[in-house]
């Protein structure tokens, strides 16, 4: 078994903001990342994928086939754009980098499957300081 990544780049903005609380409260739990007018972020995505390696290729799968099938299902939906208001996979969704990577997750599965290896690992970096990672 192998494990390989493909890093991709994304820019979006968002807000913390449960709809439940006062505006004091979630300025208390979510500090700045609760402002009204939103905030942004230049995310990193990491994908790894494991598998193993065909013996024809050389590979577990095929990079160029993994970054396609990531921006495809994740990156034309989210860069540029409001994750609270904007993606579709995210609506009702409170937009924390941990939900953030848990949809991603959802996105990419089944797609990647499709290519004879399994998605093992979803990183996302909010900032160079705080990352998510989740494995299903």
């Amino acid at each position: 078994m192998i494990y390989i990544t493909r890093k991709e780049h994304f820019n979006a903005a968002h807000k913390l903001h449960n709809p439940n609380w006062t505006d004091e409260k979630n300025l208390e739990v979510f500090g700045k990342c609760s402002n009204p007018n939103w905030h942004g972020h230049n995310y990193e995505l990491f994908v790894t994928v494991k598998g193993e390696i065909n013996p024809s290729t050389g590979y577990a799968a095929n990079l160029k086939d993994i970054s396609a099938i990531v921006r495809k299902h994740v990156i034309d939906k989210i860069d540029h754009k409001n994750l609270n208001l904007d993606v579709d996979f995210m609506k009702n969704i409170m937009a924390s980098t941990e939900n953030l990577a848990m949809e991603i997750w959802k996105q990419l599965e089944m797609p990647i499957n499709t290519l004879g290896c399994q998605l093992h690992c979803i990183k996302v970096y909010e900032t160079e300081n705080n990352f998510v990672e989740y494995y299903g």
